[in-house]
């Protein structure tokens, strides 16, 4: 069963919403890839953890590996660009994104993918979201965390040395230029984390 996430005593501060962009922080990587990162960006993320761990319709999957069928350690939902969120904090977010991304993107933030991580069991393996344009081309893939504190951890696709990125709760991370392609991302398990946590991915079109 899944533990109860706890939430921030200081969540209360500000108008449910994202905050303001203008403080986010750039670290340039190798190969032209880029991570922007923005901690604390979503007000009320206590209560937007909440109505996502009950309205949002979770499914679990299995995919083909090797010469197996295993199950994927998390549960997920993903909305394409003409389905309608599942709460209206998520659009704000998306306008919030598009506001500051679009004109260096090329083009808007257009689907939303959501991951909810049940406890540290559930995890993501190291990849790159190369499916579709994300292989061939420059691109961004957005995403906030709520809930349980987790690591995000990336390295180049060419081998070497990992970093570490302990992405709190209404945390932004905003992954871009060649990253999709030149560098790989997971979600490692952790015996220490035994409640949930929800990512929130924003993609454009084409890129999964």
């Amino acid at each position: 069963m899944t533990r109860a996430f706890q939430g921030s005593l200081l969540d209360f501060a500000d108008e449910p919403g994202p905050r303001e962009l203008d403080s986010v922080r750039r670290t340039h990587l190798s190969d032209g890839a880029w991570l922007d990162l923005r901690p604390n960006w979503i007000a009320g993320a206590d209560a937007l953890f909440e109505r996502l761990l009950e309205i949002v319709p979770w499914r679990a999957e299995s995919r083909h590996m090797y010469d197996r069928v295993v199950d994927v350690p998390r549960l997920l939902s993903f909305y394409d660009e003409d389905a309608t969120l599942p709460d209206p904090l998520l659009d704000e977010a998306l306008n919030a994104l598009n506001a500051h991304y679009e004109e260096e993107l090329g083009e808007p933030f257009r689907t939303a993918g959501l991951c909810l991580y049940r406890d540290g069991h559930d995890s993501v393996a190291w990849h790159g979201d190369k499916i579709g344009r994300g292989s061939t081309e420059d691109t961004m893939v957005a995403i906030i965390s709520i809930g349980t504190p987790r690591a995000l951890l990336l390295r180049p696709s060419s081998g070497g040395h990992a970093l570490r990125y302990d992405l709190g709760h209404g945390d932004l991370i905003v992954m871009g230029g060649s990253c999709q392609r030149t560098w790989q991302h997971a979600i490692p398990k952790s015996t220490r984390v035994t409640a949930p946590r929800i990512s929130i991915q924003y993609r454009p079109r084409g890129v999964r």
